[in-house]
């Protein structure tokens, strides 16, 4: 049976975060500056680590990705919601639908698998001081990012190998700002429940497994810190908090929503703006702030362009 013959729907209708006209205007407005500053605060990032030969290193390149990623994360919906805010009419087509689907779990999957190597990364700096350089190659870190766009990829083309030809011909009413796929799966004409449990097994016990495999790697790390009393140990704790507290607020909302993809929770809607929005947001504080080797470079950045345009103003 062809199932994309019987589709009648060819948009969806966002509920978006509130149904409230008065504040429409405050969420557009609040949301373009959180918007604004992350893809600001990863651009930085970015750019810091590219133009600043102290952070050529492998940590730094993984960090730069991150942002990049982030960055991504934060642009496949965010500008789509907020230009929701003064429509009346918030509808989108089912392919715009079925792309926002596919770049969430592409750019989910390649920072999960990041957010993996970045734990290694410093799982071999901190337990195999000696051998870092020699394992952690630039052939090394490259293959890792080029993996975690691969595993992203065919994670997200898993994910859609069978929603697109599902049968759309009732209800087209998606409650969120963006198409996430446990809620569109469940405006489809046919039970759905094998593909959740599919669902489950690819995106929430991957998560989960992940998360739980980040955890025992974090704590034989901070184990082996806890061992050392030098200043090299604390700026590796430094290093390592950071790292894990970026893993735990991505995680976290994952595992939640994924995990109960049949179950739909008030708290659903928080936590999606929380892991496309505010984690992408929180990353490059969380990395600028207890890092002094990149607000260093920032510094010094800024203050060689504040330095060129001086040179450029005078006559």
């Amino acid at each position: 049976m062809t199932w994309s013959n019987q589709s009648k729907v060819t948009e969806f209708i966002l509920r978006g975060l509130s149904g409230s006209s008065e504040l429409q205007m405050f969420y557009f407005l609040f949301f373009s500056v959180v918007y604004v500053a992350t893809v600001l605060g990863n651009l930085l990032i970015v750019l810091t680590i590219v133009l600043e030969p102290l952070l050529h290193s492998p940590m730094y390149f993984l960090l730069g990705n991150l942002s990049f990623i982030d960055m991504s994360l934060a642009s496949f919906a965010t500008p789509k919601m907020i230009a929701d805010f003064l429509s009346e009419h918030k509808a989108i087509s089912f392919e715009g639908c079925i792309t926002q689907i596919f770049f969430l779990h592409l750019l989910g999957g390649a920072e999960i698998v990041l957010l993996i190597s970045m734990s290694f990364d410093r799982y071999v700096a901190i337990c195999k001081p000696l051998r870092y350089l020699a394992i952690m190659s630039w052939r090394m870190c490259v293959g890792l990012v080029i993996l975690s766009w691969i595993v992203g990829i065919f994670h997200a083309l898993s994910q859609l190998a069978f929603t697109v030809n599902l049968p759309f011909c009732g209800p087209n009413e998606v409650d969120s700002f963006f198409c996430d796929l446990p809620l569109v799966i469940k405006l489809a004409c046919i039970d759905t429940y094998i593909l959740g449990v599919f669902m489950i097994s690819t995106s929430g016990m991957i998560a989960l497994v992940c998360f739980i495999l980040l955890v025992i790697s974090y704590t034989v790390i901070l184990v082996t810190v806890r061992q050392r009393s030098s200043g090299g140990s604390s700026k590796a704790l430094s290093t390592c908090s950071a790292h894990f507290t970026v893993v735990t607020i991505f995680f976290g909302p994952c595992i939640f929503i994924y995990v109960w993809p049949f179950t739909n929770f008030p708290i659903d809607k928080v936590l999606s703006v929380f892991y496309t929005i505010f984690t992408p947001l929180l990353n490059p504080v969380i990395y600028t702030l207890g890092n002094k080797d990149v607000k260093h470079s920032m510094r010094k950045l800024s203050s060689h362009v504040f330095k060129s345009r001086k040179t450029d103003q005078i006559p």
